[in-house]
This record gives C-alpha cells, structure tokens and sequence, in this order.
C-alpha cells in the first residue's frame, strides 16, 4: 500500500473516531525501525497493539518475524480490513487490546513461553490510567521473562502513568527519539523488574 493511501485512509479514520486515535498520520519507517531495535535480538512470537495501517507490522515480517508468530490487533474496523488485506498470514484481530492476554492464548500465535515483545502504537498517554493498567497488565501476562513491552509517543515523557507503573514493577527506558516521523516521537522500552 502506497504511503499517501496509508496516510490518507488514517487521516480519514482520524476524522471519524478522533478519540480512539493518538495521531492524524500513521507511523513512518523510521519509528518503526527504532521500535524494532527495542526488541530482544532473538525475538521471535510477537504481539503488536494498534495496528494501523500496517507501517510497523511490515517493518517486523522483513525484520524476520514469521506472520505465523505476529498477532495484530487493531480496534478501528476500516484498518483491521487494510491489515487483513495486506498481511494475510499473520492473526490480525478486531479487538480491545485489553483482552490481548485471551486472544493471544485464543489464536495460538504465542510461543511456549509467551511473546518475546510487544509493540504498542496506542495512546496510551491521553488514556485514564485504569485504562493504560488493564491494557498493560493483559499484556505483561502474556509476555515471556525478560520480554519487552515498546511504546512509543508523541509526548515528552513516559506515556505510562508513574503510578501504574509502580504497580506493575516496570523498569522504563528511552530508547530514543526519531525526529525524522512526523510528529517526532520518543520511543519507551519497559520491562519486569523481576524479570
């Protein structure tokens, strides 16, 4: 798909469902690339959250990702279609991400130990922190020791509520920032403290 389709159908989805969307224009390359480089070198079964228009699901199958081992959710109808059209292969879902731990066990896309990362493209930054808790939470249960959890923003700290993360026992790291996607975002690594 064309980059100004992928851009113009976001836009027009925008349009739609304001509020269910962090942002007018779907993720670029560049973001994509550094959200892959968050991941662990072997990562193998992976979850991505807030599919889109499916910039950074393509960025994970060239990087080497079996569509067999990618589960995608994407809640906006009219996207899931796009990714369902273009990445046949993989478990592209219509669904809440906070049943991603029922769905991945559901699909049988995990690995025996569980996801080795998960990439989210959700807002988690304008959500109430109930919501960024039972998101990251459904999650974190399906998500293997010493697997991480990436997000990225448009916003210029941690989109993880302090708190929720306490909760959770997440340890955050910036992995960088990637002036070049417009708007510039930040990209977060977290993973388990214990873990």
């Amino acid at each position: 798909m064309p980059a100004d389709t992928q851009q113009l159908t976001f836009f027009l989805e925008w349009i739609k469902h304001p509020l269910q969307m962090a942002s007018v224009l779907p993720s670029g390359q560049p973001l994509a690339r550094m959200m892959i480089s968050a991941m662990p070198d072997e990562a193998r079964c992976v979850i991505e959250l807030g599919g889109g228009t499916g910039v950074i699901t393509e960025a994970l199958i060239r990087h080497g990702v079996s569509p067999s081992q990618l589960l995608v959710l994407e809640m906006n109808q009219t996207m899931h279609a796009v990714l369902r059209r273009r990445f046949p292969q993989a478990q592209v879902l219509c669904a809440d991400a906070r049943h991603v731990n029922e769905l991945a066990q559901r699909t049988g896309v995990l690995a025996p130990a569980g996801a080795d990362a998960i990439l989210s493209s959700l807002g988690l930054l304008t959500m109430p922190p109930q919501w960024q808790h039972d998101i990251v939470s459904a999650a974190l249960a399906v998500l293997r020791p010493g697997g991480v959890f990436v997000q990225y923003t448009y916003g210029l700290r941690s989109p993880l509520d302090e708190k929720v993360r306490q909760q959770l026992r997440l340890r955050c790291t910036r992995v960088g920032v990637v002036w070049r996607n417009l708007p510039p975002a930040q990209v977060f690594a977290y993973v388990r403290e214990d873990g």
